[in-house]
């Protein structure tokens, strides 16, 4: 049974496909830098904080795509309730993930988000309607197989700060499928651009619950992390926009490359034997739904 694609024509076209991949690279490696941004500045300050300046300076780079999309009529919401959900979504994927930075080294944070391909194969069926076969299905089951490996959850180095991002893969995984579904009718400045106000927002009702101002360094830190995460954001809704999302999910195993080597020389962190086992493990998963996507697209 050929798998169900929301694409207007209802197959993606190789150029599309090469556009989808390209963009999910990166904007991985962008939200690798903000990942290492966000856990450099949490140490510090609320996360409430960092959500917010996050979003307030994202903004900027959704003012940009907005400009260049046709201006006001590209901001044009349709379907607004999703929209919302979505932004939901996102704002618990970053609230989960930063809080988790506080306690795990960056490349086993990521890693154990790793499970949002394969969330996103999973909740594909329910939410896009998509099919997904048997194999697919058992790729899905080797996936978790690799997260319980790196979490380790009977073992002595097991920490309660490890189901964390886990939350923001589920959380992720979530808004990237409304994403694909809200594609169809929005343009990509309007889903930038609810997602990122709507963050602001509600971060913003957080920070009389905590606030430290921030000195002039920490500042130009925050602009960056601001932007960063903007121009991430516009590269993976671009990604989910070109290509189904069992295709380009894969991809995001690049972000593991990154974080490693920020780790590494930012804040001497090296995952150890069980995390690399395992996140091979889940690349692998993922790298075999790629594989049974393009044999169900090619039949």
């Amino acid at each position: 049974m050929k798998a169900a694609d929301p694409s207007p024509r209802g197959q993606q076209a190789p150029d599309r496909l090469l556009t989808g991949i390209l963009a999910m690279l990166m904007a991985m490696f962008a939200m690798t830098i903000l990942d290492a941004l966000a856990k450099w500045l949490g140490a510090g300050y609320p996360i409430s904080e960092v959500v917010f300046f996050r979003s307030l300076f994202g903004l900027l780079p959704v003012l940009a795509v907005a400009w260049l999309s046709g201006g006001r009529a590209s901001l044009r919401v349709r379907e607004p309730g999703l929209h919302l959900l979505r932004a939901a979504f996102l704002l618990g994927a970053g609230f989960s993930f930063f809080f988790a930075l506080r306690f795990l080294g960056l490349a086993e944070a990521i890693a154990i988000a790793f499970l949002s391909p394969v969330f996103v194969t999973a909740l594909s069926v329910p939410i896009l309607g998509e099919a997904v076969g048997p194999r697919r299905w058992a790729a899905v089951a080797v996936g978790f197989l690799g997260a319980l490996i790196i979490v380790r959850p009977s073992g002595d180095s097991f920490t309660w700060a490890a189901v964390l991002p886990a939350t923001a893969a589920f959380c992720y995984a979530l808004a990237m499928l409304l994403t694909r579904r809200l594609s169809r009718s929005n343009s990509t400045a309007s889903l930038m651009m609810s997602a990122t106000l709507l963050g602001c927002l509600a971060s913003a009702a957080l920070l009389p619950f905590g606030w430290r101002t921030p000195d002039a360094e920490d500042f130009l830190l925050f602009v960056l992390l601001g932007l960063v995460g903007g121009t991430g954001s516009y590269f993976m809704t671009l990604a989910y926009r070109s290509a189904p999302a069992a295709v380009i999910a894969p991809f995001e195993y690049s972000t593991l490359l990154w974080g490693a080597l920020i780790g590494w020389l930012v804040w001497h962190e090296l995952p150890d034997g069980w995390t690399w086992t395992g996140a091979t493990i889940l690349a692998a998963s993922g790298l075999y739904i790629l594989h049974r996507e393009r044999g169900v697209s090619r039949r």
